[in-house]
């Protein structure tokens, strides 16, 4: 006698209830499996974006709109700053490196950033084709940029005002592709890199666009800084120096990272305890279900007693019945919530914070192990019963 074979055939007599129940475990496993990719990709982003980042300045406002301009590139920044006080703070000696940051515009929904060589060294870029721009109106950009919008070594295309916006494009000027980076990993994949002075000609006057503009830095603005120290000891002292000293503000990613996320976390965790109580509504569903449905076979089982089937034989064919359901539906779970992730991030609007389906973690093997526990649970009741079936009694009486 198949024990496998016997459970499925008897599942497959009420499908439509062992159905309901693959998609009642499948529910919760899906949301909980969304909540753990989710979580874990955000998590992994904001450490990879803000790696060797130790603060950010920029103009007064909200500190995490800062961050999240600055850093991941998914709002819009707090304002400019005068280039001049920037390049002030940029020398100051608890400084180890400064990294400025010119944002304003965008090509299809990728931000173009004009900055300077350290942006190369903060991030440590590789190219996988062509040079870093080296003056005006060059741009290297990311691998997803390249992917997406098709574009070459050698070609050109125009920026738009704004950062996300294609209608008001720079007409005047087109930059021209000098080089694509290879796949970083981080927010960088999305972005166009520039000079300053390319930005700053974007918004100038056409009658003005001879003149040097990186030169004349002292009469310009740009939008924010990224900062190293030197020492631990500036963790202290310059931030409190930046922000009461100067029209400036200073924040670090790591206290903003870390207050960003536990506001996702307490939607998270409400979601969590959701979906947990849905896999408790599943194992009473199952429990349900399996001890009704011996009460129905009760004369099968005792024909199948009477054949030789022994009573460990009897208990572990209700046992498995209960775990096909359960594993079935956390199986099916795991690939709905990958799927589900995979059609969130396909539409997303910003491409700096996309999620993907297409991602594993070791937590999703915590759900099949739920999924074989449920199945216990709610299985060793029913298959108790299968001790309790009087042989003689149950065929007398069906006869």
């Amino acid at each position: 006698m198949n024990i496998l074979k016997l459970s499925t055939k008897n599942l497959l007599r009420n499908k439509l209830t062992t159905f309901l129940n693959i998609i009642l475990v499948a529910f919760g496993v899906a949301i909980l499996s969304i909540l753990f990719l989710a979580s874990t990709q955000i998590g992994n982003k904001l450490e990879r974006n803000a790696r060797d980042i130790d603060l950010v300045v920029g103009a007064k406002g909200s500190p995490l709109q800062l961050i999240l301009s600055s850093i991941y590139h998914i709002d819009f920044p707090t304002g400019n700053i005068p280039a001049k006080d920037a390049l002030e703070l940029m020398q100051n000696p608890m400084v180890k490196r400064a990294v400025p940051l010119a944002l304003g515009d965008n090509y299809e929904g990728h931000r173009i950033v004009g900055t300077d060589s350290g942006f190369v060294s903060l991030y440590d870029l590789k190219l996988g084709n062509g040079k870093f721009w080296a003056k005006d109106l060059e741009a290297t950009i990311g691998s997803t940029v390249a992917a997406e919008s098709k574009l070459k070594i050698g070609d050109k295309f125009f920026g738009a005002h704004g950062l996300s916006d294609a209608s008001d494009e720079h007409k005047q000027h087109a930059y021209t592709v000098s080089g694509i980076l290879q796949p970083q990993g981080n927010v960088t994949d999305n972005l166009i890199l520039t000079n300053i002075g390319s930005v700053y000609k974007m918004h100038e006057p056409e009658h003005d666009e001879n003149e040097k503009h990186h030169e004349e830095i002292n009469n310009k603005e740009i939008t924010s800084i990224l900062i190293q120290y030197r020492s631990p000891m500036s963790v202290v002292i310059f931030p409190r120096m930046v922000n009461q000293s100067t029209n400036m503000q200073a924040a670090s990613p790591a206290m903003e990272s870390a207050r960003l996320f536990s506001l996702i976390g307490v939607g998270i965790e409400t979601l969590k305890w959701f979906a947990i109580l849905i896999m408790a509504i599943s194992a009473l569903s199952v429990f349900i279900s399996l001890y009704n449905a011996m009460k129905e076979k009760k004369y099968d089982l005792a024909v199948m007693r009477c054949l030789g089937a022994s009573k460990p034989k009897l208990f572990f064919l209700v046992m498995i019945e209960g775990l096909l359901i359960t594993v079935s539906g956390a199986i099916l779970g795991l690939l709905l919530g990958h799927l589900a992730l995979q059609i969130i991030g396909f539409y997303q609007e910003s491409s700096q914070a996309r999620l993907t389906g297409l991602y594993f973690v070791a937590d999703e093997l915590y759900l099949i192990i739920a999924g074989l526990v449920i199945g216990v649970v709610a299985s060793i009741i029913p298959a108790l019963q299968t001790y309790r079936v009087d042989i003689a009694r149950t065929l007398s009486k069906d006869k």
